[in-house]
């Protein structure tokens, strides 16, 4: 019918004709299509291809191992670090999305993270301290970490946006708390869109929205000092 994907055969042939570098499996969460995306990807890696996947983290770890040797980049919503907002809000459980970031860093793919900040409901500024402290603790200080803005919006119509000053007060404890790549998400043209160098400070990649501005890196190090900045750069 009009509505059914595209084989992933057909998919990958449409990305090598519009000249894409990768493949990207998000919305809604393509863990519920695993094995389209699996034979995809697969595909994908053997046209020389990238692929990255945005995932809620539910995952067990023998479909990802597997999935992992076609992939190159993984992005988990990390919603909350407590319990208790897992099951209200998502009837899950935090202990598993753990894992699977754990298991990501331990098999060396690159690992973002990201974490919608919704007024009270996972907005506590000590939460989000203890967030970023496992973190830089189990998966070190170099992953970068996304606190994105709320909007209201389907079932949650009834709160408000998030204030910006929220957001960068989570960005400000994150840093704090030694993770060295922390940005905001849904606010266009504030600083903490860009990459900034953790050694001397300096901007080295700017953005505005989804567009890169200005990227300044030299062969992935800062062009100041030379120090290399993580990340897929090639």
């Amino acid at each position: 019918g009009l509505l059914d994907p595209p084989s992933a055969r057909d998919l990958v042939e449409k990305a090598l004709e519009e000249d894409s570098r990768s493949l990207a499996f998000t919305y809604n969460e393509p863990t519920v299509f695993y094995e389209y995306m699996f034979d995809s990807a697969k595909l994908a890696a053997e046209k020389g291809l990238g692929a990255c996947v945005v995932s809620n983290g539910y995952i067990r770890k023998k479909p990802l191992e597997a999935l992992l040797e076609y992939v190159d980049a993984y992005r988990i919503d990390f919603k909350s670090f407590t319990e208790d907002f897992y099951q209200k809000m998502t009837s899950a459980h935090l202990k598993p999305v753990l894992k699977t970031m754990q298991n990501l860093k331990k098999k060396g793919v690159w690992l973002e993270l990201i974490n919608l900040i919704i007024p009270t409901m996972n907005d506590d500024p000590e939460e989000i301290r203890a967030k970023s402290r496992w973190v830089k603790q189990e998966l070190g200080p170099d992953v970068p970490m996304h606190f994105t803005r709320f909007h209201p919006t389907y079932k949650l119509t009834k709160l408000p946006k998030t204030p910006v000053k929220t957001l960068e007060r989570c960005r400000e404890i994150a840093m704090e708390s030694g993770l060295n790549y922390v940005y905001l998400g849904n606010v266009i043209g504030h600083e903490g869109e860009n990459t900034y160098c953790p050694r001397t400070g300096k901007l080295i990649i700017e953005r505005m929205g989804f567009k890169v501005v200005k990227n300044l890196l030299v062969d992935g190090k800062c062009p100041c000092c030379k120090k290399p900045i993580p990340g897929k750069w090639t």
